[in-house]
Protein backbone atom coordinates (compact mmCIF):
# COMPACT_ATOMS: atom_id res chain seq x y z
CA UNK A 1 0.00 0.00 0.00
CA UNK A 2 1.46 3.35 -1.06
CA UNK A 3 1.25 6.50 1.01
CA UNK A 4 -1.78 8.71 0.58
CA UNK A 5 -1.36 12.09 -1.12
CA UNK A 6 -2.44 14.01 1.98
CA UNK A 7 0.19 12.29 4.06
CA UNK A 8 3.18 13.63 2.10
CA UNK A 9 6.40 13.40 4.06
CA UNK A 10 9.02 16.05 3.27
CA UNK A 11 11.15 14.06 0.89
CA UNK A 12 14.43 15.84 0.64
CA UNK A 13 15.42 18.55 3.01
CA UNK A 14 18.77 19.98 2.06
CA UNK A 15 18.40 19.69 -1.70
CA UNK A 16 19.09 23.36 -2.26
CA UNK A 17 22.46 22.44 -3.68
CA UNK A 18 20.73 20.88 -6.66
CA UNK A 19 19.91 24.28 -8.11
CA UNK A 20 23.60 25.05 -8.48
CA UNK A 21 24.35 22.32 -10.96
CA UNK A 22 21.12 21.89 -12.91
CA UNK A 23 21.95 21.77 -16.63
CA UNK A 24 18.45 22.14 -18.04
CA UNK A 25 17.84 24.33 -21.05
CA UNK A 26 16.19 27.73 -20.67
CA UNK A 27 14.04 29.83 -22.98
CA UNK A 28 11.00 29.25 -25.14
CA UNK A 29 9.98 25.65 -25.73
CA UNK A 30 11.02 23.68 -27.68
CA UNK A 31 14.62 24.48 -26.88
CA UNK A 32 16.77 24.54 -29.98
CA UNK A 33 20.08 24.97 -28.17
CA UNK A 34 22.28 21.91 -27.65
CA UNK A 35 21.05 19.53 -24.99
CA UNK A 36 23.17 17.30 -22.82
CA UNK A 37 23.48 14.15 -24.93
CA UNK A 38 25.05 10.76 -24.42
CA UNK A 39 26.68 8.79 -27.19
CA UNK A 40 23.33 7.37 -28.24
CA UNK A 41 21.62 10.81 -28.33
CA UNK A 42 19.77 10.52 -25.04
CA UNK A 43 18.80 13.98 -23.76
CA UNK A 44 19.43 14.18 -20.03
CA UNK A 45 20.51 16.53 -17.26
CA UNK A 46 21.66 16.54 -13.65
CA UNK A 47 18.59 17.69 -11.73
CA UNK A 48 16.22 14.82 -12.37
CA UNK A 49 19.00 12.27 -11.99
CA UNK A 50 19.87 13.72 -8.59
CA UNK A 51 16.23 13.85 -7.47
CA UNK A 52 15.70 10.21 -8.32
CA UNK A 53 18.92 9.18 -6.56
CA UNK A 54 17.73 10.87 -3.37
CA UNK A 55 14.97 8.21 -3.10
CA UNK A 56 16.52 4.80 -3.74
CA UNK A 57 13.57 2.98 -2.20
CA UNK A 58 11.41 4.30 -5.03
CA UNK A 59 13.82 4.77 -7.91
CA UNK A 60 16.92 2.59 -7.47
CA UNK A 61 15.57 -0.06 -9.84
CA UNK A 62 14.36 2.61 -12.23
CA UNK A 63 17.84 4.15 -12.41
CA UNK A 64 19.57 0.79 -12.88
CA UNK A 65 17.16 -0.37 -15.56
CA UNK A 66 16.39 2.89 -17.29
CA UNK A 67 17.09 1.51 -20.76
CA UNK A 68 15.09 -1.71 -20.42
CA UNK A 69 12.22 0.22 -18.85
CA UNK A 70 12.62 2.99 -21.46
CA UNK A 71 11.99 5.55 -18.73
CA UNK A 72 11.75 9.09 -20.11
CA UNK A 73 10.96 12.20 -18.04
CA UNK A 74 10.60 15.89 -18.87
CA UNK A 75 10.12 18.36 -16.01
CA UNK A 76 9.51 22.03 -16.78
CA UNK A 77 9.73 24.74 -14.15
CA UNK A 78 7.60 27.86 -14.67
CA UNK A 79 9.22 31.08 -13.47
CA UNK A 80 7.07 34.21 -13.58
CA UNK A 81 8.28 37.75 -13.96
CA UNK A 82 6.80 40.69 -12.09
CA UNK A 83 4.44 41.14 -15.05
CA UNK A 84 3.23 37.57 -14.73
CA UNK A 85 4.86 36.44 -17.97
CA UNK A 86 6.20 32.90 -17.70
CA UNK A 87 9.73 31.76 -18.46
CA UNK A 88 10.15 28.01 -18.85
CA UNK A 89 13.14 25.99 -17.70
CA UNK A 90 13.32 22.40 -18.93
CA UNK A 91 14.92 19.36 -17.32
CA UNK A 92 15.31 15.96 -18.95
CA UNK A 93 15.99 12.39 -17.91
CA UNK A 94 16.77 9.72 -20.50
CA UNK A 95 14.67 11.41 -23.20
CA UNK A 96 15.29 9.84 -26.58
CA UNK A 97 12.92 10.52 -29.49
CA UNK A 98 14.61 7.74 -31.45
CA UNK A 99 13.51 5.07 -28.94
CA UNK A 100 9.98 3.98 -29.70
CA UNK A 101 7.25 3.64 -27.13
CA UNK A 102 3.63 3.00 -27.94
CA UNK A 103 1.84 6.29 -27.17
CA UNK A 104 -1.53 4.66 -26.42
CA UNK A 105 -4.23 7.19 -25.52
CA UNK A 106 -1.92 10.21 -25.39
CA UNK A 107 -2.54 10.63 -29.15
CA UNK A 108 -6.07 11.69 -28.20
CA UNK A 109 -4.84 15.10 -27.05
CA UNK A 110 -3.48 16.33 -30.41
CA UNK A 111 -6.45 14.78 -32.23
CA UNK A 112 -8.88 16.62 -29.94
CA UNK A 113 -7.09 19.88 -30.65
CA UNK A 114 -7.09 19.21 -34.38
CA UNK A 115 -10.84 18.52 -34.26
CA UNK A 116 -11.38 21.97 -32.76
CA UNK A 117 -9.03 23.45 -35.35
CA UNK A 118 -10.89 21.85 -38.26
CA UNK A 119 -14.22 23.10 -36.87
CA UNK A 120 -12.73 26.59 -36.80
CA UNK A 121 -11.76 26.17 -40.45
CA UNK A 122 -15.36 25.15 -41.25
CA UNK A 123 -17.08 27.88 -39.25
CA UNK A 124 -18.54 29.41 -42.43
CA UNK A 125 -20.65 26.25 -42.72
CA UNK A 126 -22.51 27.28 -39.58
CA UNK A 127 -21.17 24.42 -37.46
CA UNK A 128 -19.35 24.34 -34.14
CA UNK A 129 -18.43 21.79 -31.50
CA UNK A 130 -22.04 21.67 -30.22
CA UNK A 131 -23.60 20.93 -33.61
CA UNK A 132 -25.14 17.46 -33.99
CA UNK A 133 -22.72 15.14 -35.80
CA UNK A 134 -23.85 11.85 -37.41
CA UNK A 135 -21.48 9.17 -38.68
CA UNK A 136 -22.49 6.85 -41.52
CA UNK A 137 -20.68 3.96 -43.21
CA UNK A 138 -19.26 3.25 -46.65
CA UNK A 139 -16.47 0.70 -46.14
CA UNK A 140 -15.73 -2.41 -44.11
CA UNK A 141 -14.86 -1.89 -40.45
CA UNK A 142 -16.86 1.32 -40.17
CA UNK A 143 -19.79 1.79 -37.78
CA UNK A 144 -22.51 4.41 -37.74
CA UNK A 145 -23.49 6.81 -34.95
CA UNK A 146 -26.95 8.43 -34.86
CA UNK A 147 -27.36 9.15 -31.15
CA UNK A 148 -25.44 9.50 -27.92
CA UNK A 149 -27.22 8.51 -24.69
CA UNK A 150 -24.54 10.28 -22.61
CA UNK A 151 -25.66 13.76 -23.74
CA UNK A 152 -28.56 15.64 -22.22
CA UNK A 153 -30.51 15.54 -25.50
CA UNK A 154 -29.18 12.28 -26.96
CA UNK A 155 -27.36 14.01 -29.82
CA UNK A 156 -23.69 13.27 -30.59
CA UNK A 157 -21.34 16.27 -30.78
CA UNK A 158 -17.65 17.08 -30.94
CA UNK A 159 -18.02 18.68 -27.50
CA UNK A 160 -19.17 15.40 -25.97
CA UNK A 161 -16.48 13.35 -27.69
CA UNK A 162 -13.75 15.64 -26.37
CA UNK A 163 -15.22 15.63 -22.86
CA UNK A 164 -15.16 11.81 -22.88
CA UNK A 165 -11.59 11.80 -24.12
CA UNK A 166 -10.23 14.29 -21.63
CA UNK A 167 -12.03 12.96 -18.54
CA UNK A 168 -11.87 9.18 -19.00
CA UNK A 169 -9.90 8.61 -22.23
CA UNK A 170 -12.81 7.07 -24.13
CA UNK A 171 -11.61 5.09 -27.16
CA UNK A 172 -14.77 5.31 -29.27
CA UNK A 173 -14.81 9.09 -28.83
CA UNK A 174 -11.27 9.22 -30.22
CA UNK A 175 -12.26 7.05 -33.17
CA UNK A 176 -15.11 9.44 -34.03
CA UNK A 177 -12.75 12.42 -34.06
CA UNK A 178 -10.25 10.42 -36.13
CA UNK A 179 -13.06 9.80 -38.64
CA UNK A 180 -14.08 13.46 -38.69
CA UNK A 181 -10.51 14.57 -39.35
CA UNK A 182 -9.27 11.81 -41.62
CA UNK A 183 -5.84 10.22 -41.41
CA UNK A 184 -4.27 12.60 -43.92
CA UNK A 185 -5.40 15.77 -42.15
CA UNK A 186 -4.16 14.53 -38.77
CA UNK A 187 -0.68 13.72 -39.98
CA UNK A 188 -0.19 16.62 -42.38
CA UNK A 189 -1.23 19.13 -39.72
CA UNK A 190 1.04 17.64 -37.07
CA UNK A 191 3.93 17.64 -39.51
CA UNK A 192 3.26 21.29 -40.42
CA UNK A 193 3.47 22.14 -36.73
CA UNK A 194 6.93 20.62 -36.49
CA UNK A 195 5.97 17.21 -35.12
CA UNK A 196 7.48 15.53 -38.16
CA UNK A 197 8.08 12.12 -36.57
CA UNK A 198 4.45 11.75 -35.50
CA UNK A 199 2.39 9.11 -37.26
CA UNK A 200 -1.25 8.63 -36.21
CA UNK A 201 -2.28 5.69 -38.34
CA UNK A 202 -5.15 3.86 -36.70
CA UNK A 203 -8.26 3.92 -34.57
CA UNK A 204 -8.03 2.56 -31.03
CA UNK A 205 -9.47 -0.56 -29.39
CA UNK A 206 -10.65 -2.05 -32.68
CA UNK A 207 -8.50 -4.09 -35.03
CA UNK A 208 -8.73 -2.93 -38.64
CA UNK A 209 -6.49 -3.36 -41.65
CA UNK A 210 -4.21 -0.56 -42.79
CA UNK A 211 -6.59 0.08 -45.68
CA UNK A 212 -9.59 0.28 -43.36
CA UNK A 213 -7.73 2.81 -41.20
CA UNK A 214 -6.83 4.88 -44.26
CA UNK A 215 -10.54 5.26 -44.96
CA UNK A 216 -12.87 7.25 -42.73
CA UNK A 217 -16.63 7.42 -42.55
CA UNK A 218 -18.92 9.80 -44.40
CA UNK A 219 -20.59 12.14 -41.93
CA UNK A 220 -22.90 15.11 -41.67
CA UNK A 221 -23.67 17.96 -39.29
CA UNK A 222 -27.31 18.83 -38.63
CA UNK A 223 -29.01 21.93 -37.27
CA UNK A 224 -31.73 21.80 -34.60
CA UNK A 225 -34.35 21.05 -37.28
CA UNK A 226 -32.26 18.18 -38.69
CA UNK A 227 -31.31 20.12 -41.81
CA UNK A 228 -27.85 19.26 -43.16
CA UNK A 229 -25.40 22.09 -42.55
CA UNK A 230 -22.32 20.29 -43.82
CA UNK A 231 -21.65 16.83 -45.20
CA UNK A 232 -18.30 15.15 -45.65
CA UNK A 233 -17.88 12.12 -47.85
CA UNK A 234 -15.67 9.15 -47.16
CA UNK A 235 -12.02 10.15 -47.06
CA UNK A 236 -9.05 8.00 -48.05
CA UNK A 237 -5.50 8.92 -47.18
CA UNK A 238 -3.29 8.33 -50.22
CA UNK A 239 -0.13 9.64 -48.58
CA UNK A 240 2.80 7.41 -47.66
CA UNK A 241 4.95 8.14 -44.63
CA UNK A 242 8.53 7.46 -43.63
CA UNK A 243 9.14 3.74 -43.31
CA UNK A 244 9.79 2.66 -39.73
CA UNK A 245 11.41 -0.36 -38.12
CA UNK A 246 9.86 0.00 -34.65
CA UNK A 247 9.57 -3.34 -32.88
CA UNK A 248 9.81 -4.67 -29.34
CA UNK A 249 9.35 -7.62 -27.03
CA UNK A 250 10.59 -11.18 -26.83
CA UNK A 251 7.33 -12.60 -28.09
CA UNK A 252 3.67 -11.82 -28.62
CA UNK A 253 0.31 -13.46 -28.89
CA UNK A 254 -1.46 -13.50 -32.23
CA UNK A 255 -4.82 -15.21 -32.67
CA UNK A 256 -4.27 -16.94 -29.33
CA UNK A 257 -0.87 -18.37 -30.26
CA UNK A 258 2.51 -17.32 -28.89
CA UNK A 259 4.88 -16.06 -31.56
CA UNK A 260 8.55 -15.91 -30.59
CA UNK A 261 10.39 -12.76 -31.60
CA UNK A 262 9.74 -9.05 -31.61
CA UNK A 263 6.33 -7.59 -32.34
CA UNK A 264 6.20 -5.17 -35.26
CA UNK A 265 5.02 -1.67 -34.26
CA UNK A 266 6.06 0.04 -37.51
CA UNK A 267 2.43 0.53 -38.60
CA UNK A 268 1.18 1.61 -35.19
CA UNK A 269 0.82 5.13 -33.84
CA UNK A 270 3.95 7.02 -32.95
CA UNK A 271 4.66 10.36 -31.26
CA UNK A 272 7.56 11.29 -28.98
CA UNK A 273 7.27 12.32 -25.34
CA UNK A 274 8.88 15.66 -26.13
CA UNK A 275 6.29 16.38 -28.83
CA UNK A 276 3.46 15.50 -26.44
CA UNK A 277 4.99 17.71 -23.77
CA UNK A 278 5.32 20.57 -26.23
CA UNK A 279 1.70 20.18 -27.36
CA UNK A 280 0.55 20.52 -23.75
CA UNK A 281 2.76 23.59 -23.27
CA UNK A 282 1.19 25.10 -26.41
CA UNK A 283 -2.26 24.88 -24.82
CA UNK A 284 -1.27 26.25 -21.40
CA UNK A 285 1.16 28.90 -22.71
CA UNK A 286 0.52 29.41 -26.45
CA UNK A 287 3.12 32.19 -26.64
CA UNK A 288 5.86 29.85 -25.42
CA UNK A 289 5.93 27.91 -28.68
CA UNK A 290 6.59 29.10 -32.20
CA UNK A 291 3.53 30.46 -33.98
CA UNK A 292 3.45 27.59 -36.47
CA UNK A 293 3.23 25.10 -33.58
CA UNK A 294 0.02 26.54 -32.19
CA UNK A 295 -3.31 24.93 -32.93
CA UNK A 296 -5.72 27.24 -34.75
CA UNK A 297 -8.41 27.29 -32.07
CA UNK A 298 -10.30 30.05 -30.31
CA UNK A 299 -9.62 31.19 -26.76
CA UNK A 300 -13.00 29.73 -25.81
CA UNK A 301 -11.89 26.37 -27.21
CA UNK A 302 -8.62 26.58 -25.29
CA UNK A 303 -10.48 27.20 -22.04
CA UNK A 304 -12.84 24.33 -22.88
CA UNK A 305 -9.88 21.96 -23.27
CA UNK A 306 -8.25 23.10 -20.03
CA UNK A 307 -11.50 22.72 -18.13
CA UNK A 308 -12.10 19.12 -19.14
CA UNK A 309 -8.46 18.11 -18.87
CA UNK A 310 -8.71 19.01 -15.18
CA UNK A 311 -12.28 17.94 -14.39
CA UNK A 312 -12.67 14.75 -12.37
CA UNK A 313 -15.14 12.13 -13.63
CA UNK A 314 -16.96 12.41 -10.30
CA UNK A 315 -17.79 16.00 -11.26
CA UNK A 316 -19.57 15.01 -14.48
CA UNK A 317 -23.31 14.42 -14.93
CA UNK A 318 -23.18 14.36 -18.76
CA UNK A 319 -21.49 11.97 -19.43
CA UNK A 320 -22.85 10.41 -16.20
CA UNK A 321 -19.51 9.34 -14.76
CA UNK A 322 -20.46 10.66 -11.31
CA UNK A 323 -23.09 7.92 -11.12
CA UNK A 324 -20.44 5.20 -11.45
CA UNK A 325 -17.74 5.87 -8.89
CA UNK A 326 -16.73 2.21 -8.87
CA UNK A 327 -15.32 2.54 -12.38
CA UNK A 328 -14.65 6.29 -12.38
CA UNK A 329 -13.08 7.64 -9.18
CA UNK A 330 -11.72 11.20 -8.71
CA UNK A 331 -8.12 10.42 -9.71
CA UNK A 332 -9.12 8.23 -12.66
CA UNK A 333 -6.58 8.98 -15.42
CA UNK A 334 -4.37 10.99 -13.03
CA UNK A 335 -1.29 8.76 -12.81
CA UNK A 336 1.25 11.34 -11.67
CA UNK A 337 0.91 12.23 -7.96
CA UNK A 338 -2.03 9.89 -7.38
CA UNK A 339 -1.25 6.53 -8.99
CA UNK A 340 -4.18 4.24 -8.21
CA UNK A 341 -5.59 6.21 -5.26
CA UNK A 342 -9.38 6.20 -5.10
CA UNK A 343 -10.00 8.46 -2.11
CA UNK A 344 -11.29 12.06 -2.41
CA UNK A 345 -8.53 14.42 -3.47
CA UNK A 346 -7.28 17.62 -1.93
CA UNK A 347 -9.16 20.58 -3.39
CA UNK A 348 -6.15 22.82 -3.96
CA UNK A 349 -4.55 20.54 -6.58
CA UNK A 350 -5.62 20.32 -10.21
CA UNK A 351 -3.86 18.33 -12.90
CA UNK A 352 -4.33 19.22 -16.59
CA UNK A 353 -3.17 16.08 -18.32
CA UNK A 354 -3.55 13.21 -20.75
CA UNK A 355 -2.54 9.65 -19.93
CA UNK A 356 -2.12 6.46 -21.89
CA UNK A 357 -1.41 2.81 -21.15
CA UNK A 358 -1.25 -0.10 -23.60
CA UNK A 359 1.17 -2.82 -24.65
CA UNK A 360 2.94 -2.39 -21.31
CA UNK A 361 3.62 1.31 -21.83
CA UNK A 362 2.38 3.90 -19.34
CA UNK A 363 2.53 7.62 -20.13
CA UNK A 364 1.31 10.78 -18.44
CA UNK A 365 1.72 14.30 -19.82
CA UNK A 366 0.69 16.82 -17.16
CA UNK A 367 0.58 20.43 -16.01
CA UNK A 368 0.12 20.57 -12.23
CA UNK A 369 -1.14 23.55 -10.25
CA UNK A 370 -1.56 24.10 -6.51
CA UNK A 371 -3.94 27.00 -5.85
CA UNK A 372 -3.17 27.14 -2.13
CA UNK A 373 0.62 27.34 -2.43
CA UNK A 374 0.67 29.06 -5.85
CA UNK A 375 2.81 26.40 -7.47
CA UNK A 376 2.81 25.30 -11.12
CA UNK A 377 4.94 22.93 -13.18
CA UNK A 378 4.89 20.51 -16.10
CA UNK A 379 5.98 16.90 -15.92
CA UNK A 380 5.72 14.24 -18.60
CA UNK A 381 6.86 10.66 -18.15
CA UNK A 382 6.82 7.33 -19.94
CA UNK A 383 7.79 3.86 -18.72
CA UNK A 384 7.63 0.34 -20.17
CA UNK A 385 6.13 -2.12 -17.69
CA UNK A 386 6.47 -5.57 -19.21
CA UNK A 387 8.95 -7.68 -17.28
CA UNK A 388 8.23 -10.95 -19.12
CA UNK A 389 8.79 -9.32 -22.53
CA UNK A 390 5.63 -10.87 -23.96
CA UNK A 391 3.07 -8.62 -25.62
CA UNK A 392 -0.68 -9.13 -25.99
CA UNK A 393 -0.79 -11.45 -22.97
CA UNK A 394 -2.50 -8.88 -20.71
CA UNK A 395 0.21 -9.46 -18.11
CA UNK A 396 1.76 -6.04 -17.68
CA UNK A 397 3.33 -4.48 -14.59
CA UNK A 398 1.21 -1.36 -14.36
CA UNK A 399 0.28 -1.94 -10.71
CA UNK A 400 3.71 -3.13 -9.57
CA UNK A 401 5.96 -0.77 -11.56
CA UNK A 402 4.10 1.85 -13.58
CA UNK A 403 1.64 3.39 -11.14
CA UNK A 404 4.05 3.50 -8.16
CA UNK A 405 6.66 5.12 -10.41
CA UNK A 406 4.19 7.76 -11.62
CA UNK A 407 2.88 8.48 -8.13
CA UNK A 408 6.29 8.86 -6.51
CA UNK A 409 7.71 10.85 -9.42
CA UNK A 410 4.85 13.32 -9.12
CA UNK A 411 5.33 13.50 -5.36
CA UNK A 412 9.04 14.28 -5.38
CA UNK A 413 8.71 16.93 -8.08
CA UNK A 414 5.73 18.48 -6.31
CA UNK A 415 7.66 18.54 -3.03
CA UNK A 416 10.65 20.06 -4.81
CA UNK A 417 8.42 22.78 -6.25
CA UNK A 418 6.91 23.53 -2.83
CA UNK A 419 10.42 24.09 -1.45
CA UNK A 420 12.15 25.86 -4.32
CA UNK A 421 12.19 29.68 -4.15
CA UNK A 422 9.82 31.52 -6.47
CA UNK A 423 10.78 35.11 -7.21
CA UNK A 424 7.18 35.86 -8.16
CA UNK A 425 4.33 33.51 -7.33
CA UNK A 426 1.86 32.92 -10.18
CA UNK A 427 -1.71 34.14 -10.31
CA UNK A 428 -3.54 30.92 -11.12
CA UNK A 429 -7.07 32.29 -10.88
CA UNK A 430 -7.69 31.89 -14.62
CA UNK A 431 -7.38 28.11 -14.13
CA UNK A 432 -10.18 27.89 -11.58
CA UNK A 433 -13.19 26.47 -13.43
CA UNK A 434 -16.78 25.90 -12.47
CA UNK A 435 -17.15 22.22 -13.16
CA UNK A 436 -20.34 20.60 -14.41
CA UNK A 437 -21.63 18.96 -11.27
Amino acid sequence: MFCKYNSFIPFFAGLTFLYAFSTAQEGHYPDTSPATLTADTVKTGDLLEALLKQHPAYFDSILRNRRDLNVQIIYTQVNRGANGIADLKHHYFNVDAARYFYPASTVKLPVSLLALQKLNELKDKGIDRNTTLLHETSYSGQTAVYNDPTTINGKPTITQYIKKILMVSDNDAFNRLYEFLGQEYINSELHKKGYEDAQILHRLDIFLTAEENRRTNPLKFLDSDNNVLYSQGEQRNNADYIKRTDSMGLGYYKAGNLVNGKMDFSKKNRISLEDLHNILVSIVFPNKVRSNQRFNITEEDRQFVLKYMSQYPTESDYPPYSADTVNYWPAYCKFLLFGREKEPLTENIRIFNKVGDAYGHMIDVAYVVDFKNNVEFFVSAAIYCNSDGVLNDDKYDYERIGLPFMKHLGEIIYDYEIKRPYKHRPDLSSLIFKYDK
